[in-house]
């Protein structure tokens, strides 16, 4: 048995670091350690409870959205406030465009540059993608800096600001909108529009989302301008090194329902394992026998849960909690929400071949297009002149839960609010579940489950695929240690 430590990784937000024991050329057991303890938790304890809208968003600078609503659901909840319909699409608008930017990113600046590495060059697809995804030169990256740029300009007319905005309220969203305002909103949505349609697909949006198979796939990948598209160019590349072999987790999967609609949400909370199964929040518990933290039962639902430093713990090698659903392991983000909706494209990649990298991308990018679209239709449901905001007061005691979807997947917050202050303040984030460690019964998080079996050559200190399987969870460690 050979043990490599791969890490710390670039093109992450924060600090990662895997542990890899091999043996035969193949991955036998892993560890992940996310080795930043943040203490977040810690700090909105005795706080005014409005103070979350300020501090939970700090949590990170990348999903600081996904932070705010899940705080101002968490808020609402507990005063029993629902915000009016102005409020409710402005709010869906500003997730949708940070999730739809993080997805966008994490494609063109994050992931594909991997590909541009030399392990590649004599691949029949490898000129392609260094041209378009070489890190720092290729072009792909100058042209997708400048589409993210103009497309968070809608942040600005919604929200302000970003990162860190204060616009997101329990009641809805502090800031309304003109009619001159929402014309520059269509304006920034078809802008970002027409370089997806032009670069990413090659395709008209409504086609991408409307793919129902792998057949339907395939076809679309040799018609017209989506042949030479750049998600035409991943699959090339993900076919022939046969991603969707590599990356295979629980195919437990795991989500809140995002973006509410007048009547429930576009998508809708589940759980997909072998079928689709109702989500019992109440089932959700947080382990901490293999993580830094100490003075509580290792096993808490989160509404009850503790977090209390404990850095010379024996056995732990994380900060990292270990959420479990029912006592499972699940696993979250676009693929999950795409299943649990019941994409027809989607659903057919996992019953073929379940969670793996390749079809983590795809979900993020047919998620993508999905969005936009909805995005244009909320924009047209706006009413200037009607509220934005609804205003409430906090009891002196009482608890809120606010669940959102970050792009990454499923972000929770539990609020205890006593006598006007917060008396305890829980976060499960997305990567949290994603990269937890092993729980009390030894059984390995989804990360360390799916890099079991990848192959590593003998004396390859940072194996390509093992970074391929990483990067396909997208992971975000700063939110996930607090």
């Amino acid at each position: 048995m050979t043990r490599i430590v791969v890490g710390p990784f670039n093109r992450v937000e924060g600090d990662l670091e895997v542990t890899l024991d091999t043996a035969r050329g193949k991955v036998r057991a892993a560890h992940v350690n996310a080795p930043l303890y943040r203490g977040f938790e810690q700090i909105l304890q005795g706080r005014e409870p409005m103070d979350a809208l300020t501090l939970a968003p700090r949590i990170c600078g990348i999903c600081s959205v996904s932070q705010s609503v899940a705080a101002a659901s968490a808020l609402a909840d507990a005063m029993g406030l629902a915000a009016p319909e102005n409020g409710r699409l402005a709010t869906n608008l500003i997730l949708a465009n940070e999730n739809v930017a993080d997805h966008f990113t994490h494609f063109y600046l994050f992931f594909m540059p991997d590909f541009a590495r030399e392990n590649y060059r004599g691949r029949a697809w490898f000129p392609a993608v260094e041209k378009r995804f070489k890190a720092m030169r290729g072009e792909a990256a100058f042209e997708a800096a400048a589409a993210r740029a103009a497309f968070l300009h809608l942040m600005g007319y919604l929200a302000g600001k970003w990162p860190h905005t204060l616009s997101i309220q329990p009641g809805g969203s502090a800031r309304g909108v003109d009619e001159a305002e929402k014309t520059r909103l269509h304006v920034v949505l078809r802008q970002f529009r027409h370089y997806l349609e032009s670069r990413l697909f090659g395709a008209p949006l409504e086609t991408v989302a409307a793919l129902d198979g792998e057949k339907a796939l395939d076809r679309w990948r040799g018609e017209g301008a989506a042949g030479g598209s750049d998600f035409a160019l991943f699959l090339q590349a993900a076919d022939d090194l046969k991603l969707e072999r590599y990356g295979r987790a629980t195919d437990r999967f795991l989500s809140y329902g995002n973006y509410p609609l007048a009547e429930g949400r576009m998508f809708p909370p589940g759980v997909w394992h072998r079928g689709l199964q109702a989500l019992d929040i109440a089932a959700i518990t947080e382990d901490v026998s293999h993580s830094r933290l100490g003075g509580v039962p290792a096993q808490l639902p989160p509404a009850e849960g503790v977090t209390l430093p404990q850095a010379d713990k024996e056995a732990a090698y994380t900060w990292c909690k270990a959420p479990r659903l029912a006592g499972e392991v699940a696993e979250t983000g676009a693929l999950a929400r795409q299943l649990v909706d019941g994409h027809a494209l989607i659903r057919e990649l996992v019953a073929n071949s379940g969670g793996n990298v390749r079809n983590r991308v795809i979900a993020r990018l047919l998620e993508t297009a999905r969005v936009l679209i909805a995005m244009e239709d909320w924009v047209r449901a706006l009413k200037p002149g009607a509220p934005f905001c609804h205003h409430g007061s906090m009891p002196a005691e009482a608890r809120g839960v606010g669940l959102a979807e970050a792009a990454r997947g499923s972000l929770g917050h539990w609020l205890h609010v006593y006598k006007g202050r917060i008396l305890n303040y829980q976060i499960i984030s997305p990567t949290t579940w994603n990269f937890s460690p092993r729980d009390a019964q030894g059984t390995p998080g989804a990360l360390e489950q799916a890099l079991v079996g990848t192959p590593v050559a003998q004396g390859d200190e940072d194996p390509v695929l093992v970074q391929h399987i990483v990067r396909s969870f997208d992971p975000c460690m700063v939110c996930t240690v607090h």
